[in-house]
C-alpha cells in the first residue's frame, strides 16, 4: 500500500483495531495505547488492572498477549506503507511502557509480513475438534520459521513428546479444577453474549470437551454444568507446536508474544486453524516438565492446530490513544 503522509485519524484507526484484534489470555485485552504525533510514535502500556493473579502471577501471560499486539501494529504499519521501528521495554523508569512502533520513513521495500495484514481479521482461537487431516510439511515449516523470525522457536514434537505435552497438560487441567479459587478466577472472563460486553470470552465461544478424554481442552464451566456443551469426538492425530526462547526475561516474554501472533497469523493464511493450550505453563513445575531436553528452553505455549471449522470471534473494546495535550484519557485496548 502506498504510504500514508499523516497520522489521521483513518491511520490510527486501522493501527489499532489490529493491534487489539490479537489474542490475550481469556480475552483480558490487558494493553494500552497512546500516540507522540510529533514522533509518530505509538505507545504500548501494559494494563495492570486486567491480570489473573493466581493463573498468571508473575505476568508472563500478560507480556505475551501484549507482544502479540506489537506484532500487528507492525504488520499494519508496514501495510501503510510505514517502517515499523520497534523497541522493546524502552524507559526502565516507566516499567509500564512495554514497546514503542515509529511510523519511519520506509527506505527499501516492506516486510515479508506486510503479507499477513488479512489475516489479522481472520485470525480466532477454534476450541473445537479438528479433523486429524495433516498440515503439510511446508506449511509447519513456515510456521517455524514464523517464529524464528521474531527470536523464539517452534518445537513440533513426536508422537511420544506429543503425548508428553498432552499429559502436562491434563495434569494442570486436573489441578484447575480441584482449586476452586483458580477455576473462579477464570470464570470471571465468561460473558453473556452481550453486545456492550467488550472483554472475556462470551459462552457462544467455548468450545467442547473430548468425548475420549484424550485432549484436555480447557473447561471454563467448572460447576456451571448449564453452560457445558456436549462432549464431541476430538481428532485422534493431534499436531502440536511448543513455543518457546533460549531465555526468560520479560523481553524474550514479549519477543515471544510477536512470535506467537506472527505463528498463528501464518497459519491463518495458510487456513489453518489454531487454538492455545497453555494450562502447564500456569504451574511452574508442569512447564519446567514441557522443557526441551539438553537445551535451554522457557516454554511458553502450546499451539495445537489443524484443519476444522472456524473460532467463533470474542469482542475487542475500541481504543481511543492518549496524544499528549489532548483531554482523552488513555482507555484499555
Amino acid at each position: 500500500m502506498q504510504q500514508t503522509r499523516e497520522i489521521d485519524a483513518t491511520v490510527l484507526e486501522t493501527l489499532l483495531a489490529a493491534a487489539v484484534a490479537a489474542p490475550s489470555i481469556h480475552n483480558t485485552q490487558p494493553w494500552r495505547f497512546g500516540m507522540e504525533p510529533d514522533t509518530r510514535t505509538v505507545t504500548v502500556r501494559v494494563d495492570r488492572r486486567r491480570a489473573l493473579p493466581l493463573i498468571d502471577p508473575d505476568r508472563r501471560a500478560q507480556y505475551l498477549s501484549v507482544g502479540a499486539a506489537v506484532f500487528n501494529l507492525r504488520v499494519a504499519v508496514a501495510h501503510l506503507g510505514w517502517e515499523p521501528v520497534v523497541r522493546l521495554l524502552p524507559d526502565h523508569r516507566d516499567p509500564d511502557l512495554l514497546a514503542t512502533v515509529q511510523l519511519a520513513t520506509a527506505v527499501e521495500g516492506p516486510p515479508d509480513y506486510t503479507a499477513l495484514y488479512p489475516a489479522i481479521a481472520r485470525r480466532h482461537t477454534s476450541r473445537l475438534p479438528f479433523t486429524g487431516r495433516p498440515v503439510p510439511e511446508p506449511v509447519v515449516m513456515d510456521m517455524a520459521a514464523a517464529a524464528r523470525a521474531e527470536g523464539a522457536r517452534l518445537y513440533f514434537p513426536d508422537i511420544s513428546g506429543t503425548r508428553r505435552l498432552l499429559r502436562l497438560t491434563a495434569a494442570a487441567e486436573a489441578r484447575n479444577r480441584t482449586l476452586p479459587e483458580r477455576a473462579a478466577e477464570a470464570r470471571t472472563w465468561i460473558t453473556p453474549p452481550d453486545p456492550d460486553q467488550h472483554y472475556g470470552i462470551p459462552v457462544t465461544a467455548l468450545g467442547p470437551q473430548d468425548r475420549a478424554g484424550r485432549m484436555p481442552m480447557r473447561d471454563f464451566t467448572g460447576p456451571l454444568r448449564t453452560l457445558r456443551l456436549p462432549a464431541l469426538p476430538f481428532e485422534r492425530h493431534v499436531q502440536l507446536g511448543l513455543l518457546w526462547t533460549p531465555r526468560d526475561r520479560a523481553e524474550d516474554w514479549l519477543r515471544a508474544g510477536q512470535g506467537l501472533e506472527r505463528v498463528l497469523l501464518t497459519a491463518t493464511a495458510h487456513g489453518v486453524r489454531t487454538s492455545m493450550l497453555h494450562q502447564a505453563m500456569e504451574w511452574s513445575d508442569l512447564r519446567a516438565g514441557a522443557r526441551l531436553p539438553q537445551r535451554r528452553c522457557a516454554p511458553h505455549g502450546i499451539i495445537r492446530f489443524g484443519y476444522g471449522p472456524e473460532g467463533a470471534p470474542t469482542p475487542r473494546a475500541e481504543p481511543q490513544p492518549e496524544v499528549p495535550d489532548a483531554t482523552p484519557p488513555v482507555l484499555p485496548g
